[in-house]
């Protein structure tokens, strides 16, 4: 089993968002980048604007779950951080799901 961890510190979401790649969906805007590790680091972040507490909770667990069941088919050494856009608060875990690895896709970052 693989394991990855968490962005948590500000200043690590701004290094990545100044120096990652970064490819845009209909829900969700993807930002990576590479680094010299054994496992991936993974943030996601949900705007006050969008929703209230309980939905932004939400669509971050079901973005945590799309990440956890397809982590195998991610290449070994990433940072992350998965921006959720306006559309994403309502949508459902097979269309967040699918726009994750499309947007990892179109970056390279799927073995």
């Amino acid at each position: 089993m693989e394991f990855s961890t968490s962005l948590k510190e500000n200043f690590e979401f701004r290094r990545l968002y100044a120096r990652g790649r970064s490819l845009v969906g209909k829900c969700l805007v993807l930002y990576a980048r590479r680094r010299d590790r054994a496992t991936n680091r993974v943030g996601i972040t949900v705007s006050a604007k969008l929703a209230h507490a309980v939905k932004r909770n939400r669509v971050r667990r079901r973005l945590r779950e799309a990440y956890r069941l397809n982590e195998s088919a991610f290449i070994r050494g990433l940072d992350m951080v998965i921006v959720v856009r306006a559309k994403g608060i309502d949508a459902d875990f097979h269309a967040l799901e699918a726009e994750l690895m499309a947007l990892a896709g179109g970056l390279e970052l799927l073995r």
